[in-house]
């Protein structure tokens, strides 16, 4: 009896207005980016920031700008692409693969001779640095692959500038990105690797033993650009906090020059 009296009282109470539940919409997906693999302590540092105002966070993707490049290019459904070079940008805007108008330089950076920690050496880079007699008699350089990915290809263009590379070519062992050169230094698997200086500022483990001069490389340029397989909504609004004052500010404090 007293539950027939509680479903009628609920019937009369829905007929006087009261509805069910409206779900809630749906947040919005996350962008995907794909992020040189130097910007991993920074690019994480804006996804934060990004999220503290309300916003999901988004999805960081890092690796070599060459592999982030083939997978976009393979049709990887990401929606953001900042590379550590122009070429990989190049190639994806010849491909049509870029969203036209999103393109911006983003950040620059600098080369650095990196050491373990422990070590004393200090390299004067300037031309005919003697680098095979810094390494010693069983030393490698750790680098990135001098072939394809941003770091290697500056690092090797330096050492060819400063007329290095022909003696140091066989002692190079190349890593997949600019992060696992730092790593071989920093577990003390290479005496001396060329990273960005940003790579060395992250790392408590390895001390900058040599700074290369800015006119023996091409000037390190990050262009960031949406992609057009992206499909997320928040992709423009987190490219263009990217390029804002408080965006290029947080890039700022891990080193980073800004455009």
């Amino acid at each position: 009896m007293l539950r027939r009296t509680l479903l009628a009282a609920l019937m009369l109470l829905g007929g006087a207005g009261l509805t069910a539940p409206v779900p809630l919409a749906a947040a919005p997906r996350p962008p995907l980016v794909l992020a040189a693999a130097s910007l991993q302590e920074s690019m994480n540092a804006a996804a934060d920031a990004w999220a503290r105002r309300g916003h999901p966070r988004p999805q960081l993707s890092f690796a070599a700008s060459s592999a982030l490049a083939r997978q976009a290019a393979s049709g990887a459904p990401a929606d953001l692409f900042v590379s550590a070079d122009l070429d990989w940008m190049d190639d994806l805007e010849r491909r049509k693969l870029v969203v036209p108008g999103t393109r911006t330089n983003l950040l620059g950076n600098r080369l650095v001779l990196i050491a373990p920690k422990a070590s004393s050496v200090r390299v004067a880079l300037r031309p005919g640095v003697d680098l095979r007699r810094a390494l010693g008699s069983n030393g490698r350089l750790a680098m990135a692959n001098t072939d394809a990915v941003p770091a290697g290809k500056y690092g090797k263009a330096a050492l060819e500038k400063l007329g290095a590379w022909t003696a140091v070519a066989p002692l190079v062992v190349r890593g997949e990105s600019v992060r696992a050169a730092l790593a071989l230094v920093e577990r003390g698997a290479a005496p001396l690797g060329i990273v960005y200086a940003t790579d060395a500022r992250a790392s408590a483990k390895v001390r900058i033993a040599g700074v290369f001069p800015a006119a023996s490389y091409p000037p390190i340029v990050y262009p960031a650009a949406r992609l057009a397989n992206g499909t997320s909504p928040e992709a423009e609004p987190f490219r263009r906090f990217l390029n804002s004052r408080e965006g290029k500010a947080i890039f700022a404090r891990f080193g980073f020059s800004t455009r």
